[in-house]
């Protein structure tokens, strides 16, 4: 056993050379855990963000002006009045994403008891901005009626007063969770990717035959790959965590970050020996190319980290349920979001560390049986 780890030492050696004398490869890690984590914080949001609205006031009331008013920036950008023959011209534009139309007496009708209709129309090209500018708006109008009425001395039109409390993210700001949940995909590629490029490297270049006449074992080969470049995935991941994610963009993080490395150590002992796994089904690095974006985009799709588990079908649910990827996403949200322990997170942690056991188990049958054709 020792003489085992001893071997696993130096070839991890060499393995971190290559590694980190490889230029461009360890740009693509720094970009991809760095200006890539910003670029889809920043640029990819579901909250609305200086979104365009018509007003058509029939009413000219105190009240419609303070509705009108109450849309504010950096949500809405100021709105314009226009008028009805207007309202198709700009829509068609996109010019205007949603149209206000109050009507007359809306005030009057308001304080007399009976039950005004205020027209919103959107345009939902745009399906997800639309629907949370909706909700937006529903909030803005019960705010500011009641405030209204409440000055005029009218308190009991609603009986019962919805206040809604967010946790972990009170803003909803999307830069939040894109951000981590890019980190975790992109760990995942990473793991998949390098250590497979690793086994096809040796394979292409023919140094894997210097391998062969040395007195190591498939097993101690494997895992030098594994180790090294996983070291290398996790100590990045950190920093970005760290420095990205929570200097630069202002996330926090509520949990453990030595609980979360440790669940990350774990997550990519799993992907990649996943990852070998796929190099020794793969003859060339095009062909491992495909076959690795194959299996990314089904663990990306199945994660959680795009849309929630819930909204699957039941089938397509506990089917994700068996890959890693499943396990890491919920421990991620769960620590770093939530700040969770370890008493919360033990279930994803075995999980993932049987699925490692068994991905390392048919990851050495088939890395022995490729070294033995190689010989």
């Amino acid at each position: 056993m020792k003489q085992w780890c001893w071997n696993v030492i130096r070839l991890s050696r060499k393995e971190l050379s290559s590694l980190l004398t490889d230029i461009i490869l360890m740009f693509f890690i720094a970009f991809t855990l760095s200006a890539a984590v910003v670029s889809v914080a920043k640029g990819v949001k579901a909250e609305v963000d200086n979104a365009s609205v018509g007003i058509i006031d029939n009413d000219h009331s105190t009240l419609s002006m303070r509705l009108r008013d109450a849309i504010l920036p950096p949500y809405f950008k100021t709105p314009q009045i226009i008028s009805h023959d207007q309202i198709d011209g700009l829509m068609d534009k996109g010019a205007v994403i949603f149209v206000l139309d109050i009507p007359a007496n809306f005030e009057e009708d308001l304080l007399a008891g009976r039950q005004p209709v205020v027209q919103l129309l959107v345009d939902a090209t745009a399906m997800t901005q639309a629907g949370v500018g909706v909700f937006y708006f529903q909030q803005i109008f019960t705010r500011e009626i009641m405030g209204f009425l409440h000055m005029q001395g009218i308190d009991s039109m609603l009986p019962v007063e919805p206040v809604i409390r967010m946790l972990y993210n009170p803003n909803t700001k999307t830069a939040w969770f894109t951000s981590v949940m890019h980190i975790v995909i992109t760990i995942t590629i990473l793991g998949i990717i390098l250590v497979g490029a690793a086994v096809i490297r040796e394979r292409e270049h023919g140094t894997i035959e210097h391998l062969l006449v040395m007195p190591v074992r498939a097993s101690e080969i494997a895992f030098a790959k594994i180790l090294t470049n996983a070291a290398v995935i996790l100590v990045a991941s950190l920093l970005s965590i760290a420095l990205v994610v929570h200097l630069g963009l202002g996330v926090p993080i509520h949990g453990s970050r030595l609980l979360f490395a440790v669940g990350t150590a774990l997550f990519l002992f799993s992907v990649t020996a996943l990852g070998i796994f796929l190099a020794t089904l793969a003859p060339n690095m095009p062909q491992f190319g495909l076959l690795a974006s194959i299996v990314i985009l089904v663990l990306y799709l199945l994660s959680g980290a795009a849309t929630p588990l819930e909204s699957m079908p039941m089938a397509m649910q506990y089917i994700s349920q068996i890959f890693p990827t499943t396990q890491y996403v919920a421990l991620a949200q769960n620590i770093l979001f939530r700040g969770a322990g370890f008493r919360i997170v033990w279930p994803e942690f075995a999980a993932m560390g049987f699925m490692g056991v068994a991905f390392m188990i048919l990851a050495l049958g088939k890395f022995r049986s490729m070294l033995a054709r190689q010989g």
